[in-house]
């Protein structure tokens, strides 16, 4: 479940930055990517949770193409590490990129 939303909230922070075409800068990336860290909750709020977004120029002519975005979390535990962990379920981690969207 953990894995599941940290990747549907990466991909919908990465649609929501490419939608607003070339304009979004550094701040703004900065921004949705605290708005996703702050919809995913008690995960979210734990300092171990990062999303980063990322305006990346693919094609070398200046102008960033692409959104590439970034996700870390530590899920939440049920069983005390002590008696059991989740071995290979410790981190979960998500990517997605988006195009660019501009109007010509």
């Amino acid at each position: 479940y953990a894995t599941s939303t940290l990747r549907a909230t990466l991909n919908d922070a990465v649609a929501r930055a490419a939608a607003g075409g070339g304009a979004v800068g550094p701040a703004e990336l900065q921004a949705i990517a605290a708005d996703a860290e702050g919809s995913l909750g008690e995960m979210g709020r734990r300092p171990s949770t990062v999303v980063e977004l990322e305006a990346v120029d693919e094609d070398g002519d200046g102008v960033p193409d692409v959104v590439v975005g970034r996700a870390v979390a530590v899920p939440p535990r049920f069983v005390p590490p002590s008696i059991g962990g989740m071995i290979g379920f410790e981190q979960v981690t998500a990517g997605a990129r988006a195009r660019i969207e501009r109007v010509r």
